[in-house]
């Protein structure tokens, strides 16, 4: 049996705790499967057993990270006979060992962040990593205790963008009220134009959405400057083209590329930095072990390295 698990994640205090609680309280929601509430976490709340909108709860404390393994969990779930899981998550241990430690069973059906509007700035200067650790693979953040006079919700819509362009993200103002952001976010680029231009100071960007939303950018002529790679095992008319990206701290930059292919073989070296126009198609390539983007190389010509200081592209 498949068991689906909501996972609330978070820093102290953000709200986990009393969400989790309204969440059951509410009979649509709470009609009688049995559940299981994983805390690793005690704030100031607490749950209200008598107030759930059914007799079916359960509630195991999580101390440390050590006892989220698939043996654990998966004992604890057939201990309790539960068929669903809230998971209410340390904010200070990182999500990859969570989705590691799940059961082959487990899967995540809905994971929200939620946050004090009052105190997440402070949190994304001091702990960017675990702020964005957070939010990478969340579909919905939730900015609790949302003060408009004190806040301001361009920021706060920033930071999240900055990180992931899926998550949806909501208010929840003081006399709890709750506003969806409806901010646009217009790409840095002309997605019309021919061909799409990317500046150096876009590729950040360019490459997450592309990664999200691989589809609109089918068909369409781009060019953009990178880095080239060569890999032995590819074809000689075949090369990779990309940056090395940043997404919150000088530890997690990664080198981000693309596939490019050819009708000839090519001379480029590792490391050439070229312009690059291309058309962009999607399809199986045995490097990416799946269908991913295969960039069909209309033009390539070397150039110059970006200096030192912007050769790290960012999302800021």
């Amino acid at each position: 049996m498949d068991i689906a698990v909501y996972l609330f994640t978070g820093f102290l205090e953000a709200g986990k705790t009393t969400m989790i609680q309204e969440t059951l309280e509410d009979r649509e929601f709470n009609s009688g499967e049995k559940t299981l509430i994983l805390s690793c976490e005690e704030g100031e709340e607490d749950y209200v057993p008598e107030n759930y909108a059914a007799d079916n709860v359960v509630l195991e404390r999580i101390e440390k990270p050590s006892q989220l393994n698939p043996d654990k969990l998966a004992a604890l779930q057939k201990k309790h006979g539960a068929v669903r899981v809230m998971l209410e998550y340390n904010g200070m241990w990182m999500n990859d060992a969570l989705y590691e430690a799940l059961p082959e069973n487990w899967y995540i059906y809905q994971e929200i962040m939620l946050a004090d509007a009052a105190t997440f700035l402070r949190y994304n200067t001091n702990m960017r990593t675990q702020v964005v650790n957070k939010l990478q693979n969340c579909e919905m953040v939730v900015f609790n205790r949302f003060d408009p006079e004190k806040t301001d919700k361009s920021e706060l819509h920033r930071i999240v963008r900055g990180v992931t362009r899926q998550a949806n993200i909501a208010y929840e103002y003081m006399d709890h009220t709750i506003e969806y952001d409806d901010i646009e976010d217009p790409l840095p680029y002309d997605l019309e134009a021919d061909p799409v231009e990317i500046s150096d100071r876009d590729y950040a960007i360019f490459y997450r959405d592309m990664s999200e939303e691989m589809e609109k950018y089918i068909g369409k002529r781009i060019r953009f400057k990178g880095i080239v790679a060569r890999d032995p095992k590819l074809p000689a008319d075949s090369f990779v083209i990309g940056r090395h990206v940043m997404t919150c701290c000088v530890n997690d930059i990664a080198y981000r590329g693309m596939i490019c292919k050819g009708k000839e073989k090519f001379s480029l070296q590792s490391k050439d930095w070229v312009i690059l126009e291309a058309r962009f198609t999607r399809a199986y390539h045995k490097l990416y072990g799946s269908a991913g983007p295969v960039l069909e190389v209309l033009s390539v010509e070397l150039t110059d390295p970006l200096p030192p200081d912007q050769q790290v592209a960012t999302f800021y």
